[in-house]
């Protein structure tokens, strides 16, 4: 491990990298509205890699293009030293905008609903700025641009293209995201932060039939009914109160007529969990209770199960953690918070354990301070306040971007 550096050298650095931002700002606000209007779905993110080769060109650094599909990778060596990997995400969701920006999305269905953009302009930002600072800093920055997040393969997909002969030997890698919290603000957690995420499509299987006539019929429809109320007792039931589980029966389809008992219904399911063993509880006895209720229901076949769309957990390092949040106090000072465990989840993780390096994920803050109070102040943080993937989600421009860039730069520095 690299020696720690004081917090008033590692501030005094950040101070001297980031005198540039204001130069930078200048290119930064512009390409963000751009990114934000011309949004690309998980690997689609043909344009937006485009433009991201190009902007680390322009920066001199070495760019890998095309790694896990559209995945980006560009390297700046400065001597010998730490070799830090900073990541974001580049895909968009199939949402269709309702912000009323003037530079809302332009592709019709697509948008930027979970902040995307702002990630890869911060680091774009970030990278620049440790170019034109070489002085200040010795080891290697790598900048990964992962495409294909929001489906959970992305970094798994450019771990299994060459990342790992590409950036080489890595001794920690760092990552952000912004959320519905105050512009301005960073938060960070050492442990879990984010849960691992499984969807599970189970079909099930009936004997169709006319409705007038259901005693020669097995109702594929009540089968599911059955299951759906019965999935909900393991976690109230068989999981301690002490863990997180999170069990979601997001859409139930079966039939096509009012009266037509059709032959079968195809549930699809979502978990989240925090544990290794808990997760495995959970399939298990999610499959244990779909078998028993069909053959309750005398179903004339075996259901059928299919897992896909896995997210790993995503555990930040203590020490890492320790190291970074200790810069962030020292840099942003009361801006500093303590990140909350949700049950979101992130595919980030599979890059540093491909790696073999520890890591850090944090937040930032991305909503006027202003509306974020008062919505507060009147209990309306639900009802007024859009969270990542809605329609209506819209990071305010600053200081969300600034933020960004002085986390990535500060958190790099308190390594390099």
């Amino acid at each position: 491990m690299a020696t720690i550096s004081t917090g008033d050298d590692i501030r005094r650095r950040a101070d001297a990298v980031l005198m540039r931002l204001p130069e930078v700002r200048t290119w930064q606000e512009p390409l963000y509205r751009d990114l934000h209007e011309n949004p690309e779905l998980s690997h689609q993110e043909k344009r937006t890699a485009g433009v991201v080769a190009a902007r680390l060109r322009e920066s001199g650094l070495t760019v890998h293009e095309g790694v896990g599909g559209t995945g980006v990778v560009a390297v700046l060596g400065n001597g010998d030293g730490p070799r830090v990997l900073l990541r974001a995400d580049m895909d968009a969701l199939p949402v269709a905008e309702a912000t009323g920006l003037p530079y809302a999305s332009a592709t019709p269905g697509v948008m930027h609903a979970c902040g995307h953009d702002v990630h890869v302009t911060c680091l774009l930002g970030a990278v620049e700025l440790f170019a034109q600072a070489t002085d200040h800093w010795r080891g290697t920055v790598i900048a990964v641009f992962q495409p294909a997040e929001e489906v959970g393969d992305g970094a798994r997909g450019m771990a299994d293209d060459g990342l790992v002969d590409i950036v080489g030997k890595v001794d920690v890698a760092l990552a952000q995201h912004v959320f519905p919290t105050p512009g301005g603000q960073v938060s960070i957690r050492s442990g879990a932060v984010m849960s691992a995420a499984d969807s599970l499509r189970v079909t099930v299987f009936g004997r169709g039939g006319h409705g007038s006539m259901p005693q020669v019929t097995v109702d594929p429809v009540v089968l599911a009914s059955m299951i759906v109320i019965r999935l909900q007792t393991i976690v109230s039931r068989e999981v301690a109160p002490s863990e997180t589980v999170v069990l979601t029966v997001g859409s139930i389809q079966a039939g096509a007529k009012s009266n037509v008992i059709g032959d079968h219904a195809v549930l699809e399911l979502n978990l989240r969990t925090f544990d290794d063993s808990v997760r495995a509880a959970m399939l298990a006895a999610i499959r244990r209770i779909v078998i028993a209720e069909c053959q309750a229901s005398d179903s004339p076949r075996e259901p059928e199960f299919e897992l896909y769309d896995h997210f790993p957990p995503t555990v930040n390092d203590d020490a890492v953690t320790a190291r970074v949040e200790a810069a962030f106090h020292g840099y942003f000072g009361d801006r500093v918070q303590t990140m909350p465990a949700g049950a979101g989840s992130e595919d980030f993780s599979d890059i540093p354990v491909a790696l073999g390096a520890p890591y850090t994920y944090w937040g930032i803050g991305g909503l006027d301070e202003q509306v974020f109070r008062a919505a507060v102040a009147a209990d309306r943080v639900g009802a007024d306040i859009p969270v990542n993937h809605s329609p209506r989600f819209a990071p305010v421009l600053q200081p969300t971007l600034d933020t960004g860039t002085q986390a990535l730069v500060v958190a790099g520095l308190s390594w390099l």
